[in-house]
């Protein structure tokens, strides 16, 4: 899709501009397969085949607070993947205000299953899927990561994903979490939101992971991602963490996609690792 076929979004913070428009920049005239799961525009996924698949697939979704983005403006990162024969597809999702959790959360997990059901046409492995996403993405992969409720629903494996990769991602809400304003996408106060969204309160599921951040991230997030480690490594899961270099928090996400940059690398061993131990 166009962005203007979007319904209109929440203004984008102006700390974002140059990072989405980077984005738009990197992602223009990447082809792409599309697919549609609901009747809002955001309710669909793109598919980047690789022209050499190797297998694996990952699935990423595009941050924005939970109130912005596109998941077109993530193509960028497909060029790298492809390099290493992993097919690359990019998950929309309902954003808050207009739709609160679990909204956001129901679509990507129904994106991964449009998306399990369609990749073997484009010569990749459906039973070899990963799971990435940055910021809120990043928040929305580690929950779908550790939750083992929404699998069965959807006739998906219970392993349907192989390994999660998310980069500055939230993982704790409430007090203490560090942030300025409660997100909006929590939805009324008195709902409970703030545990059920939680991926640090909600670990049922333990697939492997690379937990990514910037080294000049947001310090709440710094402080969230290293407890998700730590807690993860204690659980006994298959933990993996890189502090990209010089990176803020949006380009932490751009860095995922340069050919022979240190995350891509670590990505794609990651990957190719977890999906033939799953075998």
């Amino acid at each position: 899709m166009h962005f203007r076929e979007y319904p209109p979004q929440s203004p984008t913070n102006p700390n974002a501009m140059s990072y989405r428009d980077a984005c738009v920049a990197g992602s223009f005239g990447i082809p792409f397969a599309e697919f549609s799961f609901g009747d809002e525009p955001h309710q669909s996924i793109a598919i980047y085949p690789a022209k050499k698949p190797s297998g694996p697939v990952l699935a990423f979704l595009h941050g924005g607070g939970w109130t912005n983005g596109y998941k077109e403006t993530m193509a960028f990162m497909a060029p790298a993947l492809h390099a290493h024969g992993i097919t690359f597809a990019s998950l929309g999702y309902r954003l808050a205000p207009e739709h609160v959790f679990p909204a956001g959360y129901e679509d990507c997990a129904h994106g991964i299953g449009v998306l399990y059901e369609n990749v073997a046409a484009f010569g990749s492995d459906p039973t070899k899927l990963v799971l990435g996403g940055h910021s809120s993405g990043g928040h929305y992969a580690a929950l779908l990561g550790v939750r083992s409720d929404w699998q069965m629903p959807l006739g998906l494996p219970a392993d349907v994903i192989k390994g999660c990769l998310p980069i500055s991602g939230t993982y704790r809400f409430g007090v203490g979490s560090g942030f300025a304003m409660r997100p909006r996408f929590l939805g009324p106060e008195d709902s409970g939101n703030e545990e059920h969204a939680s991926p640090l309160k909600n670990i049922k599921n333990l697939p492997a992971f690379l937990v990514g951040w910037g080294e000049n991230d947001w310090e709440h997030l710094i402080r969230q991602s290293e407890e998700f480690v730590q807690t993860l490594l204690k659980r006994g899961a298959d933990v993996t963490s890189v502090v990209l270099p010089g990176c803020d928090h949006f380009g932490a996400s751009l860095a995922a996609g340069e050919v022979d940059g240190a995350w891509v690398q670590l990505a794609a061993e990651f990957i190719h690792r977890v999906t033939e131990m799953a075998k």
